[in-house]
C-alpha cells in the first residue's frame, strides 16, 4: 500500500475553528456547585478544594494512565490519545474527565512543542494552555526566586542560620530554555549588592516547588511541605530548611491560587483539568494530586497521563503520586505509533513513510519491555496505536497480529484525524477490560529498602539494566541522606526519556547495560529523592531552529505558527 500523503489542517488552524461552550456550560456537566468553583475568563476556571470535603464520602471514578513507549522524534501522541479516549468516553456515554499537566513555555518555545494535544484532540483554549494559561507556573516561578532572594538576604544580613555560602542548594528557575543560565556567580558589585556566592538556573517544571504544588493535599500540606525544603547546610553538614529561615508564610501566600486545579474542555466539549506541570525526565511528570483527586469525585472515568514512556512517568505515577496520594489505578493505556517502533527498528526519521514491516519486527521490543513493566505493577492494560496518515496497512495489521500472539488486547486509535469518534474502539474495549480484569496494584519497592536498592529495583524491573554503578559522589551523598534520616523517601529517577539506559542512541530494548548514578538529591519538601544519570540536564537548551522563529501573532490577536 503506498503512503496517505493527504494536506492536514495545522493544531492551531483545528483550534481557531472550535465551538467552545463557556465554561459555566463545562461546570453544569459536573457536580461543582456555585461556590466551587470561580471563572477565568470565558473558557477557564479554577476550582476549590472544598469540593474534596463535600464529596469526600463519594466512591472514586476509576483512574486510567495512559503512557507509552520510548519517545522518538517522530511523535507518540500520548496527550492526543488521553483527549481523545476521554471524548471517546463521552461518546459511548459515559461520564469521564481528562486530567493533564500544562505544557512549559520551555518546550513550546522550543523543540517539543506543547502538551494539550493535537489534531481533533486538543484541550481548549490551546494558545492560552501552551502560553500564560491561569498564570500557575508564573506563581511557582516567582516562590521559588523569592526563595532565592530571601536566603541571599538572610546571608547579607547575618546569616543567624549559618548556611555555607559554598552549599546553598536551592536554586533560582525561569521557565524557558536558557542554557546561559545553567551556572552564574551572584552577588558581584561590591558589599552592597550582597556575598559573592556561586548560583544557577534550573527551568520552572524542575523546580522542587512545582513538585510541591503537584503533591500537596491541601494549603496546609503546602505549607508543611514547602516548609520542608532543603536550602542548604551549615559548615558541619547540618541541613538549614525553608522553616529554619521562617518564609514558608510567604510561600504558600504566593501559591494559594496556583494550587486550585484548573478547568477547562476539550474541542468536543468534554470536561478537562490541567494543573502542574513537572517534567518526567528531571522530575516526577505527573499532574497535581489534587486535580486527579477532584477529577475522581466528579466524574466515573478519570483519563489522565504521566510525562515520557512507562519507564518515566508511569513509573513514578505508580511508585510516588498513587502511593504518596493514596489513588488507585485501574488500567494502562500504553501508546505505541508505527512511526516510533520503526524509529526504534533502526528507521532514520527521513525514511518513515516508506513501508518497513521488518523495522517494526525489530523496534517492538521497546513496546514488549514497556508492557512487562506494567504488568510488573500488577495492572491490566491495553495498546493503543496512534494512527497516523503515512502508516500502511501491512504495518498496522503486524502490530494487531503481535498483540494478539501475546495476548494483549489493542485498539487503533484515530483521535487526531476523528476526535472522539476516532476512539471508540479504545474505549469499548477499555470499559470491557475493567469488567473483566481486577488490578492488583502494588509499588515495585518498599520505602524502608536501602537507597541503593530502591534504585536497583527501578533500574533492573523497569528499564532492563543488568546493574547500577554509583559515582563516588553519589555514595557520599546517599551517605548523607540517610544519615538525616531522609533515606525511607521513594526515588525519583532523572534520566533520559529517549532510551530504556541513561544513553539517549540506545534505541529499542538495549541488554547488558549498567545504570550509573552520578548524584542523588534529597527533594525532602515534595518527598522523594532525586537519582541522577546519565547527561541529564535540569535546564534545557534551544535548538538551532527553536519552534519560536515560526511563531506570530495576527491584527486579530490569534496566535500563527503555534503548532
Amino acid at each position: 500500500m503506498k503512503s496517505n500523503n493527504k494536506r492536514v489542517q495545522s493544531d492551531i488552524d483545528i483550534a481557531n475553528l472550535a465551538n467552545m461552550k463557556p465554561i459555566e456550560d463545562i461546570v453544569n456537566m459536573t457536580d461543582l456547585q456555585a461556590e466551587e468553583w470561580e471563572p477565568h475568563g470565558k473558557y477557564k476556571a479554577k476550582i476549590s478544594l472544598e469540593v474534596l470535603e463535600r464529596l469526600q464520602d463519594q466512591p472514586n471514578g476509576k483512574v486510567i494512565l495512559v503512557t507509552s513507549i520510548n519517545p522518538t522524534p517522530a511523535g507518540e501522541g500520548k496527550s492526543t490519545v488521553t483527549v481523545g479516549l476521554g471524548q471517546a468516553l463521552h461518546k459511548i456515554g459515559e461520564q469521564a474527565i481528562v486530567a493533564l499537566r500544562e505544557p512549559s513555555l520551555g518546550p513550546t518555545m522550543g523543540l517539543k512543542g506543547g502538551a494539550s494535544g493535537g489534531g481533533h484532540a486538543q484541550v481548549m483554549p490551546m494558545e492560552e494552555i501552551n502560553l500564560h494559561f491561569t498564570g500557575d507556573i508564573h506563581a511557582i516561578t516567582t516562590a521559588n526566586n523569592a526563595l532565592s532572594s530571601f536566603i541571599d538576604n538572610h546571608i547579607y544580613q547575618g546569616n543567624t542560620c549559618e548556611i555555607d555560602t559554598r552549599r546553598v542548594v536551592w536554586k533560582r528557575v525561569v521557565d524557558l530554555n536558557d542554557r546561559a543560565l545553567r551556572q552564574v556567580m551572584v552577588g558581584l558589585g561590591g558589599v552592597k549588592q550582597g556575598v559573592p556566592r556561586e548560583d544557577g538556573f534550573m527551568i520552572t517544571v524542575a523546580s522542587e516547588i512545582m513538585a510541591i504544588l503537584c503533591l500537596a493535599e491541601d494549603l496546609t500540606d503546602l505549607r508543611q511541605r514547602l516548609g520542608r525544603i532543603v536550602v542548604g547546610y551549615q559548615a558541619n553538614g547540618t541541613p538549614v530548611t525553608v522553616a529554619d529561615i521562617g518564609v514558608e508564610g510567604a510561600l504558600t501566600l504566593l501559591l494559594k491560587d496556583a494550587l486550585k486545579p484548573n478547568l477547562v474542555q476539550t474541542l468536543e466539549n468534554t470536561p478537562a483539568i490541567i494543573h502542574g506541570g513537572p517534567f518526567a525526565n528531571i522530575a516526577h511528570g505527573c499532574n497535581s494530586l489534587v486535580a486527579t483527586k477532584v477529577a475522581s469525585k466528579l466524574a466515573d472515568y478519570v483519563v489522565t497521563e504521566a510525562g515520557f514512556g512507562a519507564d518515566l512517568g508511569a513509573e513514578k505515577f505508580l511508585n510516588i503520586k498513587a502511593r504518596m496520594g493514596g489513588i488507585d489505578p485501574q488500567a494502562v493505556v500504553v501508546v505505541a505509533t508505527v512511526r516510533a517502533l520503526k524509529m526504534h527498528g533502526g528507521v532514520s526519521k527521513d525514511e518513515l513513510k516508506a513501508e518497513n514491516v521488518e523495522a517494526l519486527k525489530a523496534g517492538i521490543s521497546n513496546l514488549k519491555k514497556h508492557l512487562e513493566t506494567i504488568q510488573a505493577f500488577g495492572l491490566p492494560f491495553i495498546v493503543a496505536i496512534n494512527k497516523f496518515v503515512t502508516d500502511s496497512d501491512a504495518e498496522i495489521a503486524f502490530i494487531e497480529s503481535w498483540c494478539r500472539e501475546h495476548h494483549v488486547e489493542v485498539a487503533l486509535t484515530e483521535v487526531w484525524e476523528h476526535g472522539g469518534e476516532g476512539g471508540t474502539d479504545l474505549a469499548n474495549k477499555l470499559v470491557q477490560l475493567l469488567k473483566e480484569e481486577q488490578p492488583r496494584f502494588q509499588p515495585l519497592y518498599d520505602l524502608e529498602q536501602p537507597i541503593e536498592d530502591k534504585i536497583t529495583t527501578i533500574a533492573q524491573k523497569v528499564y532492563g539494566a543488568r546493574s547500577v554503578q554509583f559515582t563516588k559522589q553519589a555514595k557520599v551523598e546517599i551517605a548523607e541522606i540517610t544519615n538525616n534520616g531522609w533515606s525511607d523517601l521513594p526515588i525519583c529517577m532523572a534520566k533520559t526519556q529517549y532510551s530504556l539506559s541513561d544513553d539517549p542512541t540506545l534505541v529499542g530494548r538495549p541488554n547488558d547495560f549498567d545504570i550509573t548514578v552520578r548524584e542523588v538529591r534529597p527533594s525532602v519538601g515534595a518527598g522523594f529523592l532525586v537519582a541522577l544519570t546519565g547527561t541529564v540536564l535540569t535546564m534545557p537548551g534551544l535548538p538551532k531552529q527553536p519552534a519560536a522563529l515560526q511563531m506570530d501573532v495576527d491584527k486579530q490577536g490569534r496566535a500563527t505558527g503555534l503548532f
